[in-house]
């Protein structure tokens, strides 16, 4: 699995950290991690509202297959993230809630909150939030009785989404303010994995024409 990290301009100076226990657990499961946020506070400066069409535009091309994003509270990382079509984000605030996401609602993204309650500890609270979330087969229902229901609600939302989404993905990304679009690609590292990993053409050719603009 390829699994981009991004932080934004509030909780940067954290990225060393999380982005350290990312790794640990994903070199554990084979999976490969892209640090595409800002990695420190004097790096290119992203709002929570970049990583909404950062995720959204790794995930629709297909670049990656999971999306780790927060912000101080977590709350408008998720927001963003959500507003987006084909992006299934989650809150996550500690282990449970990753795992409990990972087998009920089997998302692709996950939001977490990087000041709020981000103390003594924090690291190994994330790297378990990560072991849990990264770690076995996802989907698989909690409690197990209840998987059949689970799974096909997860449908059921995906289907909603795509019907609110009436647009195709280029669509609704040529409607956001451009500036904003450019913003959100222009840092190297975004750059690199998006470009390298990128499946469909369309989408990187766009990208192309913004960062050319």
């Amino acid at each position: 699995m390829k699994i981009a990290l991004m932080m934004e301009f509030s909780q940067a100076a954290k990225n060393p950290i999380v982005l350290n226990e990312l790794q640990a657990v994903a070199a554990e499961q084979d999976h490969t991690v892209f640090n595409v946020g800002m990695d420190g506070d004097n790096d290119h400066r992203l709002t929570y509202i970049h990583l909404g069409i950062c995720a959204s535009l790794l995930i629709n091309s297909q670049a990656v297959d999971f999306v780790v994003a927060g912000c101080g509270t977590g709350q408008g990382a998720m927001m963003s993230l959500n507003a987006h079509p084909g992006v299934y984000c989650g809150y996550c605030i500690d282990p449970a809630d990753a795992y409990l996401f990972a087998q009920i609602n089997n998302g692709n993204a996950l939001a977490l909150p990087f000041a709020k309650g981000f103390g003594w500890g924090a690291e190994l609270n994330v790297r378990y939030a990560f072991e849990k979330a990264f770690t076995g087969v996802k989907g698989q229902g909690y409690p197990p009785e209840r998987k059949e229901s689970q799974v096909a609600n997860a449908g059921i939302l995906a289907e909603v989404k795509a019907a609110v989404a009436k647009d195709n993905y280029l669509d609704t990304l040529k409607a956001i303010d451009p500036e904003l679009v450019k913003t959100a690609v222009t840092g190297e590292r975004f750059q690199a994995c998006f470009f390298e990993h990128c499946q469909v053409e369309e989408i990187a050719e766009y990208v192309r024409g913004v960062l050319a603009a």
